[in-house]
């Protein structure tokens, strides 16, 4: 058990959100329109391809498939995933991991102050704030879109000093560990997530579900 923590800094997609139910088909309808527009050259994406842009801010997601392309095209089809991703939550497609919601009862209950922070732009975060009540349990909410898409590590490192000591960061990205060891805080990694399991090998924690968190903290 980790004793004396009194803030929990939580990564979003992949981690409390299962994302692949509403980012897949987005992200696939925002492609094939590059695709259809001559921007881009046909390509097959697994599942497992699409999750793996989970967790990077949309800059880098587009650079990493299409370096070359034009950035008001990828504006375009950046813009046409927002749009997609907004239907499907007002629509109730998007869905919590299972128990999301007990355990951020459970800390909150316990007097832990809880952080949201994402790679995403500030329409996601409030559509998900408005469909999931998260004002019942966060503190402070964080995206890169308000800080120009600037590395989650610094992000945090601009807020950490409003913060208080001890924390925790958990994430199921690299980016979500690399985010705690730069800041000196303590890393919980998520494998039920979207990373690949080498991604959090320099965690100090791993758990294979939301409710281990209830016999850690």
């Amino acid at each position: 058990m980790i004793d004396h923590i009194k803030t929990v800094i939580f990564d979003w997609d992949g981690t409390l959100h299962e994302s692949m139910h509403i980012y897949e088909k987005a992200f696939r309808k925002a492609f094939q329109y590059l695709v259809d527009k001559g921007y881009a050259e046909q390509k097959t994406f697994t599942a497992k391809d699409i999750s793996l842009f989970l967790g990077k801010n949309p800059q880098e997601m587009w650079q990493t498939i299409l370096p070359n392309t034009k950035d008001i095209h990828i504006q375009e089809a950046s813009q046409l995933i927002s749009e997609e991703m907004l239907k499907s939550i007002k629509h109730h497609e998007a869905k919590l991991y299972p128990h999301a919601e007990e355990v951020l009862t459970y800390l909150k209950e316990k007097g832990y102050k809880l952080v949201y922070l994402s790679n995403s732009k500030n329409y996601y975060m409030e559509a998900m704030r408005q469909a999931f009540k998260l004002d019942r349990y966060f503190d402070l909410y964080l995206t890169s879109e308000m800080y120009q898409y600037i590395p989650k590590k610094m992000i945090l490192n601009q807020v950490l000093s409003s913060l208080e000591a001890p924390m925790v960061m958990i994430g199921d990205r690299d980016i979500d560990i690399e985010t705690g060891i730069y800041n000196a805080i303590l890393t919980i990694g998520c494998l039920y997530g979207y990373g690949l399991e080498n991604e959090l090998k320099d965690a100090d924690y791993l758990i294979e579900d939301l409710l281990s968190l209830k016999r850690i903290l």
